[in-house]
């Protein structure tokens, strides 16, 4: 092929490597585009309603970002039934909801390292046949969890414990490659002081712990501190007002992370604006 003929060829090959790499950028993004235009299902609806009672407490612009939230995660996410588990749209809305609570208000992405959660009807053994668990994150990409306890946790939405906050806790803490209980901020500067408040407040709950003392936090956040940071998590959401009386500064590195304050919630359910 001679010089002119390549000359005239590359307007054209320009335009092609042009094309497919928009496509490649911004189909994604076309594609959010028109799952957020979706209508969300009323019946889509009641479940967060029975299964997320956390919903019914959001201010309505942030129930409409969960709800837009939950159907970009639907669209992208895997989910597997184990165990004999058929998987339902009740299991799958119920779960993706709880998930995405960690993401209101945030500018973030929809877990960009998980692509797949499995779901057992209940207790289960881990892979190594070591231990029962009601849940694990992994940080290929898996999320683990019992429904039953999943129901269990997020119907009881004031004893702060939740497994899909917990183990999405998880996820967030695991974005950046280690699972040390400091999740990715937004900027570099405050990882200093979340690092220290939230040491500060591990070694105090380890120190509780093992006197035997009770605390608003689950004495299980005193195993490390990963769990220490999925165990707050659950609280800040579940028990925002006892947090905030007994550990004012976790409660505002927090609030400060998620971009949240549970306290200005509606005390009282409200309806959603659909």
């Amino acid at each position: 092929m001679g010089a002119s003929e390549t000359d005239a060829m590359f307007p054209a090959i320009f335009a092609i490597t042009v094309v497919g790499a928009a496509l490649y950028y911004f189909a994604p993004e076309r594609q959010r585009e028109r799952i957020l235009a979706s209508p969300f299902p009323p019946e889509w609806e009641s479940f967060l309603r029975a299964n997320n009672p956390l919903y019914g407490f959001l201010p309505p612009a942030l129930q409409k970002e969960l709800r837009d939230r939950v159907k970009v995660f639907l669209a992208e996410k895997d989910f597997e039934g184990c165990g004999g588990l058929h998987i339902t749209d009740e299991i799958r809305v119920t779960i993706a909801s709880i998930a995405c609570m960690l993401l209101l208000n945030r500018a973030v992405g929809h877990y960009p390292r998980l692509k797949s959660i499995l779901v057992y009807p209940s207790a289960y053994y881990s892979h190594d046949k070591a231990e029962v668990r009601l849940g694990e994150s992994w940080g290929d990409g898996t999320v683990a969890l019992a429904w039953d306890d999943v129901k269990k946790s997020a119907r009881d939405f004031r004893d702060g414990h939740n497994l899909v906050l917990h183990e999405f806790a998880h996820q967030l803490d695991q974005e950046d490659g280690q699972a040390d209980g400091v999740p990715v901020l937004e900027q570099s500067s405050r990882y200093f002081g979340f690092a220290k408040v939230m040491g500060h407040e591990y070694e105090r709950l380890v120190r509780l712990t093992d006197k035997g003392r009770k605390d608003v936090l689950h004495p299980y956040g005193a195993t490390n501190p990963a769990e220490f940071f999925a165990v707050a998590t659950e609280t800040f959401f579940e028990k925002p007002k006892q947090l905030a009386k007994k550990h004012p500064e976790l409660y505002q590195e927090l609030k400060d992370f998620f971009h949240l304050d549970p306290l200005t919630w509606s005390q009282k359910p409200s309806a959603s604006e659909g």
